[in-house]
C-alpha cells in the first residue's frame, strides 16, 4: 500500500515521501478516503499512529480541489496547547510544500504585525488554541463565518484542560454546514458526549496499538542533574559497541553546543536542525548512515527525514513536553525485526514530562543505573 493508493494528488505524495514516509499507517489508510469523501470522522488513536497526516493530507487535497477567490479562513484546527499548535503548523507546512495553500498559527501572547497582515490577506488553514482564538474573534481580527472544515485534535486533552466551553462558543461562530473531524487518544463518556454535540453521523475509526515496533525497543530513564547530562552522554557513548546513536535535543543551539562538546572528547558527531541547509543536513545523515560519524544530534523537526532499518540507539538528551514527540523519536529504532534501545535523561524540571509520557505508554520506564560521572 502506497500513498498513491489513497487517491492523493502528486504534490502531497511527493511532499510526504520527501519527509521520509514510505507507506500509510493504519489510521491514514482508513481515515483518508472518508475525509476525502466529505464525511465527519471520529478517530480514536494513540499517539504515534500518524493521525496528524491522516487529517492533514486529505484536508490539503480538499482545499486544493476547491480554490475560489477568497480571503476567509476555510479550515480551523483547534488543539489545547502552544506546543501542539506549533507541531501541527510544522506538519502542514511539510505536507503542503508543493501546494499554493497558506496556514497560520495563533496561541497565547501578542498577535504580531506579520500575523495581522496574513489574516488580512489570505489564510486557508488556521491552527489555534480555543481561548486565544476567542480573544482575537472578540477583537474582530478573525472571521470564522466561512469555515468549511473544523478539526479538534487531542480532543481528550481539550476536555481535560477545561476548554470544552470555549469550543462550544466557537461552534456558534462557524457554519453548521461543515465537515467536522474529531481526534482523541482516549475515549471516555465525557469525550464521547463532547463529540456528539458537533458531529453528524460520523464515521468511527479506532486504532488501538501505538506501533508494533515499540515492542522491540528497550526503554529506560536516567535521573540526572541538568548540568551532568553531557558528562553522562559522553560516558555512555564511550562504549564502542554502540555503533550508531541518534541524540535528541530541544533546541538548535543546544544541538550545536553538544556536538562541540562531544568532538572535544574524540566522539565524531554532527548536528541537524532548521538552521542547517538541506545539503548540510543530507550530508550529515549520509555520514551517519555510512558510519563516518557515530553520533547524530538532532532536533525533532530535522529528524523526521531519518529512516533507517538499523539504528540501534536513541538518546533523549532532553525530554519533549509533548508525549507524542517521544513516541515519534523512539520509533526510529527497533525496526525490521531488530532490537533497539532508547534511553532518556530526566532532570528535576522534566519530571512532569516523564509522567505524561509514561501515562501515554501505559507503563513505568525502568530506572537505569547512573554511570560514574566526573
Amino acid at each position: 500500500m502506497s500513498f498513491k493508493n489513497l487517491n492523493l494528488i502528486n504534490p502531497i505524495v511527493r511532499a510526504v515521501t520527501e519527509a521520509g514516509y514510505s507507506k500509510p499507517t493504519e489510521i491514514q489508510y482508513i481515515a483518508v478516503p472518508h475525509i476525502l469523501a466529505g464525511k465527519d470522522v471520529i478517530g480514536y488513536s494513540q499517539t504515534g499512529t500518524g493521525k496528524t497526516a491522516a487529517f492533514a493530507m486529505p484536508i490539503l487535497q480538499l482545499l486544493k480541489r476547491n480554490t475560489p477567490d477568497h480571503k476567509e479562513i476555510r479550515t480551523l484546527i483547534l488543539t489545547p496547547t502552544r506546543d501542539l499548535v506549533l507541531q501541527l503548523e510544522e506538519s502542514f507546512k511539510m505536507y503542503s510544500k508543493y501546494l499554493p495553500l497558506s496556514q497560520l498559527s495563533i496561541f497565547g501572547g501578542v498577535l504580531s504585525g506579520s500575523q495581522l497582515a496574513a489574516l488580512r490577506k489570505r489564510v486557508d488553514i488556521l491552527i489555534a488554541t480555543p481561548e486565544r482564538l476567542l480573544n482575537l474573534v472578540s477583537q474582530r481580527h478573525i472571521d470564522l463565518s466561512k469555515i468549511e472544515i473544523l478539526v479538534l485534535d487531542e480532543a481528550d486533552r481539550i476536555v481535560d484542560m477545561k476548554f470544552a466551553d470555549d469550543v462550544k462558543k466557537i461552534l456558534q461562530l462557524i457554519p453548521q454546514k461543515r465537515q467536522t473531524l474529531f481526534f482523541s487518544a482516549t475515549m471516555s463518556s465525557e469525550v464521547q458526549k463532547f463529540a456528539d454535540t458537533m458531529m453528524k453521523s460520523p464515521v468511527h475509526i479506532t486504532v488501538d496499538q501505538i506501533s508494533s515496533s515499540m515492542q522491540s525497543v528497550n526503554q529506560s530513564v536516567y535521573f540526572v542533574e541538568k548540568t551532568k547530562k553531557t558528562d553522562l552522554l559522553i560516558n555512555i557513548l564511550q562504549d564502542v559497541s554502540i555503533l550508531r546513536s541518534l541524540v535528541f535535543t530541544g533546541s538548535k543551539q543546544g544541538a550545536d553546543k553538544l556536538v562541540k562538546q562531544l568532538e572535544r572528547t574524540g566522539i565524531f558527531a554532527a548536528a541537524i536542525h532548521g538552521n542547517k541547509s538541506q545539503t548540510a543536513r543530507q550530508q550529515a545523515i549520509e555520514d551517519f548512515k555510512s558510519s563516518k560519524i557515530r553520533v547524530l544530534v538532532a532536533t525533532d523537526i530535522a529528524a523526521r527525514g531519518i529512516e533507517m532499518e538499523e539504528l540501534p540507539y536513541i538518546v533523549n538528551y532532553e525530554l519533549p513536553d509533548v508525549p507524542e514527540t517521544y513516541v515519534n523519536r523512539i520509533e526510529k529504532t527497533g525496526r525490521a525485526g531488530t532490537k533497539g534501545t532508547a534511553v532518556s535523561f530526566c532532570d528535576e524540571k522534566e519530571r512532569s514530562d516523564l509522567t505524561n509520557i509514561q501515562k501515554l505508554l501505559g507503563f513505568i520506564m525502568p530506572v537505569a543505573k547512573l554511570q560514574y560521572i566526573h
